[in-house]
């Protein structure tokens, strides 16, 4: 496929990448979310993203190879879709657009914890997440005993989230 981009501009080829409204949505929730299916990704998706719209998105992200679509072994009518290296490249993205969102824009607590705990983690943190996100899509094997990244940003927003129940 020969393309014509408006430059070679490595900025300029991202944003054609992932410059839509919802891709960066939809790799943030598979990435952060392990949201796997296109029933969870729309019906768990705060944005609320409209059913064509999330099917375009995905169709598209796999066309990119920024994820693979695959057949789900426990539900043969399912497909799951996976982060390919491309995407999981992106957590340090993620860290940053998240640190920006968080020290400009009116984010809110509950939603700002993982960003939070990534910008506090660095780099370190970030290369541990990516090698989780690599065992989860790609099949890459952790030493026994691996602390979940995935867990710990999940535990953190699920306390914050109570924590405001009891507010």
């Amino acid at each position: 496929m020969n393309e014509i981009h408006r430059s070679g501009c490595p900025i300029n080829l991202t944003l054609e990448v992932l410059g839509d409204r919802w891709s960066l949505i939809v790799i943030r929730d598979i990435m952060f979310g392990n949201r796997r299916h296109f029933r969870e990704l729309l019906q768990n998706s705060q944005e609320g993203i409209a059913s064509n719209i999330l099917a375009d998105r995905l169709k598209r992200l796999v066309e990119r190879g920024l994820l693979t679509r695959g057949d789900d072994a426990s539900h043969k009518q399912k497909a799951i879709y996976s982060l390919t290296e491309m995407a999981i490249d992106l957590v340090p993205l993620f860290a940053l657009m998240g640190a920006w969102g968080r020290k400009y824009l009116d984010a809110s607590e509950d939603l700002s914890i993982r960003a939070q705990l990534l910008e506090e983690g660095g780099q370190p943190l970030c290369d541990d997440f990516m090698d989780e996100l690599r065992s989860m899509h790609l099949g890459k094997i952790l030493p026994p005993g691996t602390p979940s990244v995935l867990g710990r940003l999940t535990e953190a927003y699920l306390q914050v989230v109570a924590q405001k129940k009891i507010a």
